[in-house]
């Protein structure tokens, strides 16, 4: 894929556009495309490092300002005004665990609205509609979205009559979105009405 898409430009261009762009076709991605784009491109999926408890408490620790803070520690004690030391320390541990909470709370959601992504969807490779976890998913696959299903990536609605979409939680609008062919349906929204096919 030589060009560089983003889901804003897809929606202003032509689905034969975009079908050249993306070297798909009505039939989808031959398979063996598919799995090399996947070498090329990686997984459909949000990929995170993941840090243990006492490496994210040390983070708060480390780094310009903790070490000014932890400097002025040091030198009440030598100075011996131990009334600033405890006051520096109190407020040193406190910075350190209200970090520390924030962080974990903030880790929470990003696990709740993962498990909210689509697991698994139907994938149009070979001519052939295929079940397949979203992760497997690239730019120029064909899927069928149907009530109750979970967007697994942003797509271009390219056939169907309609969707009505619930993508409250990333834009706030309280009410269903209606979608038609050459909208964009985006990742992690939900199918509320209608069948489409999206690429």
């Amino acid at each position: 894929m030589k060009q560089q898409l983003d889901t804003r430009m897809t929606e202003s261009m032509d689905i034969k556009e975009l079908f050249e762009i993306l070297h798909t076709n009505d039939n989808g991605l031959t398979e063996k495309t598919a799995q090399e784009l996947l070498q090329t491109m990686g997984p459909n999926e949000i990929t995170e490092k993941k840090k243990s408890a006492f490496q994210r408490l040390i983070h708060y620790f480390v780094g310009p300002i903790p070490f000014m803070i932890e400097l002025a520690l040091v030198l009440s004690a030598i100075v011996e005004h131990w009334e600033d030391f405890w006051i520096i320390l109190t407020l040193l541990l406190m910075n350190a665990i209200v970090g520390y909470w924030q962080e974990a709370k903030a880790d929470n959601a990003i696990e709740k609205l993962k498990e909210r992504l689509a697991p698994s969807t139907r994938v149009l490779r070979d001519g052939k509609w295929k079940e397949m976890p979203a992760s497997l998913l690239v730019p120029g696959d064909i899927v069928q979205l149907r009530a109750g299903d979970i967007v697994p990536a942003d797509l271009k609605l390219i056939e169907g009559d309609y969707l009505s979409v619930d993508q409250a939680a990333l834009t706030g609008e309280s009410l269903p979105v209606e979608k038609h062919v050459g909208g964009v349906v985006f990742e992690s929204s939900k199918i509320k009405l209608g069948e489409m096919k999206g690429v």
